[in-house]
């Protein structure tokens, strides 16, 4: 692509200009050193314009209609004068690009308007290098006026805690099916919901809708919830027919409220921003540790020692962060 210096970078982003936020997204993306130097650069140029969007997460197990639902709250939203941000976090696959990239002819309706703004987390990284494109393509889209982004986890195992982390408000998408749907919810993942809608509650599916809705609201019963202001609502919705969407996006503004009023959102962000901050020097660490030449030269033998027990795994630890710290 044509390269565009940081200036021409910044001003088209703050002017919401949608090939220059592009432009930026795909610098972030990237793993060129040039380019991720330039992308450091322009994103803390903007730093000051960011932190003003509701960042919303949204998980569920597959199958319980996640991007139907973001494209009814999506034309819920614009009809609302509200600008959307749908962001993805899916390290699994790099074939489909994620969910969002996967089902975007499923929001067809949504593509050609200038109000929303759809994109996939880059595929084939890892966990935490997705969690921190996808935190900086948020600060991009926030500058550029986006003030509503949403963040789907379409990952497996920790995805979830990764877009809790990174998110104002988290929602949990649950299915008609009350015995299965308790089954297939890890616990952790209701303990860090702020809401669950059990989409697909219309039609036959309406009274199988209620009794999980009735399941999981006696579930919460035992649950202690970290937000000791917010009571978790459980809602039916009908992300196809639009049944429960204004109902939802009302209950998520009354959060937002209740929680800047007490100062949460504002503290939850700072305790975001650093736990990032030591994400990122961890994962930077581990970085220059793998690629270590005498780690690298010591790691083989090392490791069948260990594996054939001539040598404990503290011993070989300590050796070989002797070599790294040597080096």
């Amino acid at each position: 692509m044509p390269r565009f210096d940081t200036k021409t970078l910044v001003q088209g982003v703050l002017s919401g200009d949608r090939r220059m936020i592009a432009k930026t997204i795909t610098l972030i993306e990237s793993t060129l050193h040039q380019d991720e130097e330039q992308a450091q650069d322009i994103v803390g140029q903007l730093l000051d314009y960011t932190g003003n969007s509701l960042r919303i997460g949204i998980t569920g197990p597959p199958g319980a209609g996640k991007s139907t639902f973001i494209e009814a709250m999506g034309l819920h939203l614009l009809e609302n004068k509200r600008r959307v941000a749908v962001l993805a976090v899916d390290p699994s696959s790099k074939l489909s690009g994620g969910s969002v990239l996967g089902d975007k002819t499923r929001m067809g309706r949504l593509m050609a308007l200038d109000d929303i703004f759809i994109r996939p987390s880059p595929a084939g990284e890892t966990l935490g290098g997705v969690a921190r494109k996808t935190r900086e393509t948020m600060l991009v889209l926030e500058a550029a006026g986006y003030d509503t982004v949403l963040v789907e986890t379409v990952g497996v195992g920790q995805s979830e805690t990764v877009v809790a982390d990174m998110t104002d408000f988290f929602l949990l998408v649950a299915l008609p099916n009350a015995g299965d749907e308790l089954q297939g919810i890890k616990r952790g993942i209701m303990e860090m919901a702020d809401a669950i809608i059990v989409n697909k509650a219309d039609g036959p599916f309406e009274e199988p809708a209620k009794q999980a809705a009735h399941v999981l609201r006696s579930a919460l019963q035992l649950m202690k919830h970290h937000r000791p202001d917010w009571e978790l609502p459980v809602l039916l919705i009908s992300a196809r027919t639009g049944l429960g969407i204004p109902e939802i996006w009302q209950s998520i503004l009354r959060f937002q409220e209740i929680m800047v009023n007490n100062g949460e959102i504002q503290a939850r962000r700072r305790e975001q921003n650093l736990e990032w901050m030591a994400a990122l020097v961890h994962e930077e660490l581990a970085r220059r540790f793998d690629s270590h030449p005498e780690v690298r030269y010591l790691l083989p033998e090392l490791r069948r020692k260990v594996s054939d027990g001539k040598i404990t795994a503290v011993r070989a630890a300590t050796r070989l962060m002797e070599a790294f710290s040597a080096g």
